[in-house]
Formats: C-alpha cells, sequence, structure tokens
C-alpha cells in the first residue's frame, strides 16, 4: 500500500495537468478542477469526509466500487460516468493518482481536436 492521500496531493495532481484551471463557481468551499472548461475532479473542501469525485470510465466502475471499498458511485453526479473515491486508511494514493489521470484523459478525449491541450 502507498502512502496516505491527501487533500494537498489531490490538489497538486490536479493543478500539474496542462490546460487546468481550479475554479469555484459552488463558492469557495468546492474545487472544481477544469480543462478546456470542462469538469474532471471536484472536492468539497469543508466536508468533514476527505475525498474527492471524478469521471471515470462507465466499463471500469462496477469493478472499482466492487473491488475497493472506499470507492463509490458519484456522489451527486452521473452515477454512470463518475465515482467519489473517500480517503481513509485504506485508500491506495497511488491509484488515486491514476483515477486522477484517466479522469482528465477521459475529458480532454472528448473535446474537438483543435481544443486539446
Amino acid at each position: 500500500m502507498s502512502e496516505r492521500m491527501t487533500r494537498e496531493r489531490v490538489l497538486e495532481v490536479c493543478g500539474e495537468l496542462p490546460a487546468t484551471t481550479d475554479e469555484r463557481p459552488f463558492g469557495p468551499e468546492t474545487a472544481v478542477f477544469k480543462v478546456v472548461g470542462k469538469v474532471f475532479a471536484l472536492w468539497d473542501l469543508e466536508s468533514d469526509a476527505e475525498g474527492v469525485t471524478l469521471k471515470a470510465q462507465p466499463a471500469y466502475i462496477d469493478a472499482l466500487v466492487r473491488d475497493h471499498p472506499w470507492i463509490t458511485r458519484g456522489y451527486h453526479m452521473n452515477k454512470r460516468h463518475w465515482i467519489s473515491v473517500l480517503f481513509d486508511e485504506r485508500t491506495d494514493a497511488a491509484l488515486v493518482e491514476d483515477l486522477i489521470v484517466n479522469s482528465y484523459d477521459l475529458v480532454v478525449a472528448g473535446l474537438p481536436r483543435a481544443k486539446r491541450p
């Protein structure tokens, strides 16, 4: 198991991805990471439960939820396309980083070719 995932590390990983912005359209308590105006990650900064909501390939969501008790279907999001990752002692930080990058890649793949970073 890798080191514990933290809010700071999520913000760092999201911020390092090309053409990414950290916006707060719902107020200062919710970080919304976008690439070319499209959301790929959300974080409720004031929630007692630490975690991030990410886009995921529908074909893998069932397996992720089944195999990792700290992953659930997306909170307040389309359950077919989004997952919520809660951070506790079981959370695999390396997997979370991969899921963040995969979420970003899914959104970029859906952008018109001319707008892709």
